[in-house]
């Protein structure tokens, strides 16, 4: 095979090749084959950046079967929804979240999927999910496998090989389907706008999990790469792999440029090259592009969500924006940039007419993609893959312009998304569990600033004026202690304000214009402080919505 003698995966102590690699990937397809594994069985995993989770990316579709890479961020009831919704088959488990898994299956109602545990691969731990050591381990079924057993023949293009939660903290959660040809035309022309070259060295920062890795699990094969796993993105374990092992490239949402920036002397080494890092999801602030780009980071910036199979837009960087001003080259890599080369087209439009905005960046409308790579639809729901589409247009909920020189840039999310250390959590959702609270009358939840993660959840409440002596005793605390009880952690709002009523248009709408600008001032200092705002706090604040 081609780069057959090349270093694909390093882990740890851990080394593979592609010829190691591309056998122990056949070996796995043969072992899933003989657990019962048939075509478009959902095969899912629960873990972090190991090889186990890259190389599924390749055994679980030449078993013919689709993969599910389940969010390890989520808590066992969001687990637990996904994996009856998908009918998992095998579920494969990282040792380190064997707790959760077991947690999950005690909410499954329906029939458990086989569970498979992935052990550490340099150093077992003996964890197994079962009360004996007679538990299915990863490395096992690795072992028993036949090489020599053919893989699945993809006859169809269009069949399935991925099956990706756009949320997993819902009753009714949006399970999105793609297709090997979306996963392909995705992943080549990311390599080709990216400029990815031979023998990349490919850093594991962006979790495996978001979107297949961007698609780039595949892509680095398709260039031969080194791919680099870590299990955190701490900064010391970020520092250490770019050093020891010189990788070129890397993907991260931009919370991780914090975690490098802030990295103490102890933890930090010497960049000696340059590092292209492809980053998407909130605009990174231009202060902190300079910072990085400054510490030997070259950032190219994307936009994308689950439903594109990954970005969509990639800023392509012209050689005359060298040239200007510091602040304003911030400014333009900001932009969320062209359509990526496998998409058909890309527009913002007025979806009223689907007629096309001015390219003036000024002019507001729906971003709206069309392509091959755009998902095949929602797993069973019909109703919300039929609205998710306009005259052969995918929706993206999001509002944008388009400049003069053809770049988009985003500049609000209809969809109300909260994007936060590059998960994205619903407003909707939140304000579903702060609406279960006895006390809560009114409640509305949009971003605020946060120093490291970009954007978290802030609440708005407006306390029930009918619940007697119980009033004064409602407390941001416990809001928070509600909501953890409710929800994975990471969308747990990080402050609640509470109001004496939410502001409202003339015909009953929460106005979360002015919600967002009350959010935008606060300060870290004040993330701790339960101050009511005032209705005369609100009035300070313009509304440009009178209907």
């Amino acid at each position: 095979m081609v780069y057959s003698h090349r270093t694909s995966i390093i882990y740890n102590s851990t080394l593979f090749t592609w010829n190691q690699t591309h056998h122990r990937c056949l070996r796995l397809a043969s072992s899933l084959r003989s657990l019962g594994v048939t075509k478009n069985d959902v095969v899912s995993v629960i873990a972090p950046n190991i090889p186990a989770m890259y190389e599924m990316h390749f055994a679980v579709p030449m078993a013919g079967a689709v993969l599910n890479t389940i969010n390890t961020r989520l808590d066992a009831a969001n687990v637990a929804t996904l994996l009856a919704h998908s009918e998992a088959k095998i579920l494969f488990v990282d040792y380190q979240f064997v707790p959760l898994a077991r947690e999950a299956l005690k909410h499954l109602s329906t029939t458990p999927p086989i569970t498979v545990v992935i052990d550490e691969i340099d150093d077992p731990t003996g964890i197994r999910m079962g009360h004996d050591d007679e538990g299915l381990e990863y490395e096992r079924l690795v072992s028993r496998g036949n090489p020599d057993e053919s893989p699945n023949v993809l006859e169809d293009e269009w069949d399935a090989i991925a099956l990706n939660y756009t949320s997993g903290t819902t009753s009714a959660p949006k399970g999105v389907v793609y297709s090997h040809r979306g996963a392909y035309l995705s992943t080549m022309s990311l390599l080709l706008q990216w400029g990815v070259g031979n023998e990349p060295v490919y850093l594991w920062s962006l979790p495996m999990f978001h979107c297949n890795g961007w698609t780039f699990t595949w892509g680095m094969a398709a260039r031969g790469a080194t791919n680099v796993c870590i299990r955190t993105t701490s900064a010391a374990e970020m520092y250490r792999a770019i050093s020891d092992h010189g990788v070129t490239h890397m993907c991260c949402a931009p919370v991780v440029f914090n975690i490098i920036l802030e990295a103490s002397p102890a933890d930090t080494r010497p960049i000696t090259s340059r590092v292209e890092v492809l980053t998407g999801g909130a605009p990174p602030p231009a202060a902190l592009l300079e910072k990085i780009e400054q510490s030997g980071f070259h950032i190219t910036h994307a936009y994308g969500m689950t439903e594109a199979t990954g970005p969509a837009l990639v800023c392509e960087w012209p050689a005359e924006w060298d040239l200007r001003p510091a602040e304003e080259r911030a400014a333009l890599k900001a932009r969320q940039g062209i359509s990526c080369l496998a998409l058909e087209d890309v527009d913002v439009k007025d979806v009223s007419s689907m007629a096309s905005v001015p390219r003036d960046g000024r002019s507001l409308g729906e971003v709206v993609l069309r392509g091959s790579n755009v998902m095949k639809g929602y797993l069973k729901n019909e109703k919300d893959t039929a609205a998710a589409f306009k005259d052969g247009w995918f929706l993206t909920g999001d509002v944008g312009v388009i400049h003069p020189d053809g770049y988009l840039e985003i500049k609000d999310r209809s969809k109300d998304v909260i994007i936060s250390g590059g998960e994205n959590i619903s407003s909707v959702e939140v304000e579903t569990v702060l609406y279960r609270h006895p006390m809560v009358l009114e409640a509305a939840v949009v971003a605020m600033p946060h120093p490291r993660w970009g954007e978290t959840p802030c609440a708005f409440i407006a306390v029930a004026k009918d619940c007697g002596d119980q009033q004064r005793n409602v407390s941001e605390g416990e809001m928070i202690s509600h909501c953890r009880g409710n929800m994975a952690r990471f969308m747990v709002p990080k402050k609640v304000v509470f109001m004496e009523e939410l502001p409202k248009t003339s015909t009953g709408k929460i106005v979360k214009f002015q919600l967002r600008e009350i959010a935008r001032k606060l300060t870290l200092s004040e993330l701790n402080k339960g101050n009511i705002v005032s209705q005369a706090t609100m009035q300070t604040i313009p509304n440009p919505i009178t209907t």
